[in-house]
């Protein structure tokens, strides 16, 4: 396989396929680093952008239109595709050990898979709530749900636990999405309900007083109830119950909440947060092992927390590339700081959208959508008009 090319002298390792390590993928196969075989761990063979996400969901965007094609990305690289689980690190040996599959080698090591819904801290949340993380298991059940609205009449009520971003985001887009399909069948819009569940006293609780106002505000329109303080304790087959003891019917239970780091990451011996996650360095380096990097949502940057969101993975990207490339040449890796404000840009399912920025932007409207969907569009291409090699910095 390589008898024609250079020795294979050093291997870096990516596992998963997250917003950071297409990035790195873009990167070192426009510049790729003789001698250094590049392998890619991953279940899935289309990653998604999570920022269109919800613009799927309503209907917005094909499943092309939000997924990365990852072959296709490793072709262009150069790399290795692995599909396969990863389980655990044999930090000694330097060997990914994979579920069902030979152990895979490293001289480095990235992580970049995201969080993992924590799903066994309530009581039959596992059983019988659906996650929207993995994206692959939710977009199967979201697809039966709209063959079912298709195919049978009838009230249909859905509960949505978690009130941050995510949680408001997916409650707007089914909505906007099961309403035109109750429309198009000839349907009363009152047999949807949709009702979102939040732990915390107020929605959108990282976000300013404006962000909040719009949201709660585009909620009411749409029909969509919304409980605060109502965290579920609870989760049984077509129902949850909540702290004050209500019991809730509802024939789909989405989980939008509580996630957290891996399980298996536990036994590797690389230093945890509190809720799982990597602690690393500056440099992206886990604070325990100098060979393992780790960007996106599994890593906790100590030095500069900063909530969960796509934006961080996707500027991790570049500096992550940089400090591979550095290391694997026998040079230290250099610093990353995160912006402190950045723009979040949040859609209400109908082709609208809010601006959120630190403590005081909170605006509105169909041009904010506009704006967003060009900038999602504008790094969707970045991986499938993929350029010559050799121009890549």
């Amino acid at each position: 396989m390589h008898g024609s090319g250079p020795p294979v002298l050093r291997d870096i390792v990516l596992v998963g396929g997250g917003h950071s390590h297409v990035g790195v993928l873009k990167r070192l196969g426009m510049r790729p680093i003789p001698g250094v075989r590049l392998t890619v761990i991953c279940q899935d063979a289309h990653t998604p952008y999570s920022g269109m996400l919800p613009g799927y969901i309503a209907g917005h965007y094909s499943y092309d239109d939000v997924h990365i094609d990852l072959r296709r990305l490793c072709q262009f690289a150069g790399a290795r595709f692995y599909r396969a689980e990863a389980d655990g690190i044999d930090r000694q040996q330097q060997r990914v050990r994979c579920k069902g599959r030979p152990e895979v080698p490293y001289d480095l090591l990235s992580i970049n898979i995201g969080s993992t819904p924590q799903l066994h801290q309530v009581e039959g949340a596992a059983a019988h709530a659906v996650p929207v993380k993995p994206i692959q298991r939710f977009n199967r059940r979201w697809q039966e749900v709209l063959e079912r609205v298709r195919e049978r009449a009838g009230p249909i009520r859905i509960a949505v636990v978690g009130g941050g971003a995510g949680g408001v985001e997916l409650a707007l887009a089914m909505q906007y999405r099961l309403s035109r399909e109750l429309a198009a069948q000839g349907r009363d819009p009152g047999e949807l309900e949709i009702e979102l569940f939040n732990a915390a006293a107020q929605i959108l609780p990282t976000h300013n007083r404006r962000v909040r106002a719009a949201f709660e505000r585009r909620l009411a329109e749409r029909g969509v109830a919304v409980r605060n303080r109502a965290a579920v304790v609870q989760v049984g087959e077509r129902c949850l119950r909540v702290s004050d003891g209500e019991s809730v019917t509802a024939d789909e239970i989405v989980w939008v909440t509580q996630a957290g780091g891996a399980s298996w990451l536990a036994g590797t011996g690389l230093e945890l947060d509190a809720e799982g996650f990597l602690c690393v360095r500056d440099t992206l380096q886990t604070t325990a092992d100098d060979r393992i990097f780790a960007a996106g949502d599994i890593a906790h940057v100590v030095n500069h927390p900063r909530p969960k969101a796509g934006v961080f993975a996707v500027r991790q990207g570049p500096p992550l590339a940089r400090n591979l490339r550095r290391m694997v040449r026998g040079r230290r890796p250099r610093p990353f700081r995160p912006q402190r404000d950045w723009l979040a840009l949040i859609s209400t399912g109908d082709r609208n959208a809010v601006a959120s920025r630190g403590r005081f932007i909170g605006v509105e409207g169909a041009w904010v959508w506009r704006w967003k969907d060009w900038i999602d569009r504008r790094f969707m291409a970045r991986f499938t008009d993929l350029p010559a090699k050799g121009d890549g910095r």
